[in-house]
């Protein structure tokens, strides 16, 4: 038996969730899941538990789209992820209910619009490193200063954590981790 799963989100703890909660509710959510953070936090972990929760044949319903995320991007993956999951997704404000045939149209057009977007992305990356290629640049980071780095190493040998000996040198933490666990 399929459920209708509510998600409700507000970016501050001063929003109020209650308004979300009536429209979910009426709208027959069964179980309402809540987040308050802010949008732009893409780590939320009342969807999550809420993806967790749900079974194939559930619906996700949200009062608003932008609930789920604040950009196409992250709006269009958390779809993809529903659909992989069989979870059907009802948007109140927009109209948009995926468990139709008319709303499995709209999961293609979604889908239809991140290839579009990842080919894009693609294409001017090529084209962005070919052009640097062809300027002499070799795009990305560049190394480590090795006399740096033996310093650093010296530092840690010597007792000094990582992240201290990083500092100290002034090299980018996470690269002296990466060297450390290396050796």
């Amino acid at each position: 038996m399929s459920s209708v799963l509510g998600y409700a989100r507000v970016s501050t703890a001063k929003q109020d969730l209650s308004a979300q909660h009536d429209r979910l509710r009426e709208a027959g959510a069964i179980r309402i899941f809540d987040d308050v953070i802010s949008g732009k936090k893409f780590d939320r972990p009342g969807l999550a538990a809420l993806i967790d929760y749900a079974r194939p044949g559930d619906t996700l319903t949200v009062t608003r789209l932008d609930r789920l995320g604040r950009s196409l991007k992250e709006l269009l993956e958390t779809v993809e992820d529903l659909k992989t999951r069989g979870i059907g997704l009802i948007s109140l404000e927009e109209r948009i209910d995926t468990t139709s045939a008319a709303g499995e149209l709209v999961f293609h057009v979604f889908g239809a619009i991140a290839h579009f977007e990842r080919r894009l992305i693609s294409e001017r990356t090529k084209d962005g490193l070919a052009a640097a290629a062809k300027s002499g640049r070799r795009p990305g980071r560049p190394k480590a200063d090795p006399e740096k780095v033996d310093a650093a190493l010296k530092l840690v040998k010597a007792g000094l954590s990582p992240r201290q000996a990083a500092k100290q040198i002034g090299i980018g933490r996470s690269t002296l981790y990466r060297i450390v666990a290396e050796q």
